[in-house]
């Protein structure tokens, strides 16, 4: 019972990381819950004794989805405003 406590913890910590991920409106700060959620679950994934799925999270959870969003996000907030700026010309 007492090695199922830091998986329970570990699990509790995704969950949380996962509600916040779709409560949070906001795109940039969605991208940092993201961001939140993937090392929570790459932790446990250490924790559940697969470093290279661990690993795979890491990157891809962590590192390029967050930076898809707010590349995406930059990308049209900058149209939008080049787009204001057309008519007002």
């Amino acid at each position: 019972m007492a090695e199922d406590v830091p998986v329970l913890i570990g699990l509790v910590l995704v969950a949380v990381a996962g509600t916040g991920a779709v409560l949070v409106r906001d795109p940039v700060r969605q991208s940092f819950v993201l961001s939140l959620l993937g090392l929570a679950l790459a932790a446990l994934f250490l924790l559940l004794q697969a470093p290279d799925v661990a690993l795979s999270q890491l990157a891809v959870g962590s590192a390029l989805t967050p930076l898809m969003v707010l590349l995406s996000v930059r990308k049209v907030r900058r149209k939008a405003r080049s787009e204001r700026r057309e008519e007002h010309e």
